[in-house]
């Protein structure tokens, strides 16, 4: 009996170290078991948790793209306004400049615009029955020399332009070779008025084509280089012009150059009367004179050149010679050579106000003989 309860006790006790080792293997599991639905309930707690942050971050998303729009859309408006500003003030700068220049222009036209001889000698004041605008006038018939109108007649004024009838009297006289090639150099170059020119330095054109823009178109570059290379020099050829106006009783005339840009070159409208008078009885300078248009060559091209005086285009003008001028000094000038009526008229304008008023002043003449009957209808001007 004694040997029964050992091997009884034994037993049991493995029996309990087979329970106990179950139950510690068994914990761990139920452990795990326990916690599993624990972290399903977790998972799905936190789904409306995630799906709200992805919310906020695509509402953080929308705000942030609706600030970068506006802030595009503001930025875009801040440039556009800036680029409008900035234009504006361009424009008002372009504006103030074209206001300044214009001004500037203004001021220049008032510098430049001088009085002229006759202005500062009050002839204007003395009034004439014709009204004309020019203040130192002459019409006489050039067969009976029976004077038709005067007006401050012997008044000694810048002649201008009208020099060039002297030049071309003499270049027409003097019998030189009409085809020989004159070159236009530096010396040509107006230094007086700084007036432009068609004629570049270099070009070439015969003295005959020189001769004809002289008259016609009053070029001043041409009617310079005619002087210059008359045999014996330019000085030569001044002298003279001088001596062949006291020649033909011209007492009140000088010249200093062939053009007329100096205010120096100065006569009267007695005086060029008589010079008109000569120069008509010479054909080429009458042809010269009274063309309407001419065309020269210049290297490869062909320049045209028109006359100064638009009366030689009229039908209702038959001119036989005529030559314009004008400088600030001496104010518009006109003298011709034409027949009104079946009369052969003399007419010169000096110092006329306005550009196309001796033109008007010429044709006032002209009704005016042509309203004259038989008779001696001599007009004078009074003050």
């Amino acid at each position: 009996m004694h040997h029964r309860y050992p091997f009884a006790y034994g037993r049991i006790a493995k029996a309990l170290a087979f329970l106990t080792l179950s139950c510690a293997l068994a914990a761990p599991a139920a452990y795990a078991s326990k916690k599993a639905p624990t972290k399903k309930q977790t998972t799905a707690a936190s789904a409306p948790v995630k799906k709200k942050q992805a919310a906020k971050a695509t509402s953080t998303k929308k705000v942030v793209a609706q600030k970068n729009t506006k802030s595009a859309t503001s930025n875009r408006k801040v440039v556009a306004t800036r680029a409008v500003k900035s234009n504006t003030k361009v424009a008002r700068k372009a504006t103030a400049t074209r206001a300044v220049a214009a001004a500037a222009a203004g001021a220049a036209a008032v510098a430049v615009a001088r009085p002229s001889f006759g202005q500062m000698a009050g002839l204007h004041q003395v009034s004439d029955p014709l009204d004309l605008k020019s203040s130192v006038a002459l019409v006489l018939d050039q067969d009976t020399k029976e004077v038709l109108l005067s007006k401050n007649d012997h008044a000694v004024l810048p002649i201008a332009s009208i020099t060039k009838l002297m030049t071309g009297l003499l270049i027409a006289e003097a019998k030189l070779p009409m085809d020989e090639m004159i070159t236009i150099t530096q010396d040509d170059v107006d230094t007086e008025k700084h007036s432009s020119s068609r004629l570049r330095v270099g070009t070439q054109l015969s003295r005959g084509e020189m001769l004809h823009l002289a008259l016609m178109s009053s070029e001043n570059r041409a009617a310079h280089a005619l002087g210059r290379t008359y045999p014996g020099g330019l000085t030569h050829f001044v002298q003279l012009m001088n001596n062949k106006a006291k020649l033909l009783g011209m007492t009140e005339t000088q010249y200093v150059e062939p053009t007329g840009l100096s205010s120096r070159n100065q006569s009267s409208a007695h005086d060029l009367a008589t010079l008109v008078n000569v120069t008509h009885a010479n054909p080429l300078m009458r042809q010269y004179s009274t063309s309407p248009s001419y065309e020269v060559a210049v290297g490869n091209r062909m320049l045209q050149f028109n006359n100064t005086n638009s009366l030689v285009k009229s039908d209702r003008w038959d001119i036989g010679l005529q030559k314009t001028g004008y400088i600030s000094e001496a104010g518009r000038c006109l003298v011709m050579q034409a027949e009104v009526s079946g009369r052969k008229i003399i007419m010169v304008f000096l110092d006329s106000v306005g550009k196309y008023s001796r033109q008007g002043d010429a044709e006032r003449v002209r009704h005016w003989v042509e309203s004259l009957s038989n008779g001696s209808g001599m007009l004078t001007a009074s003050k």
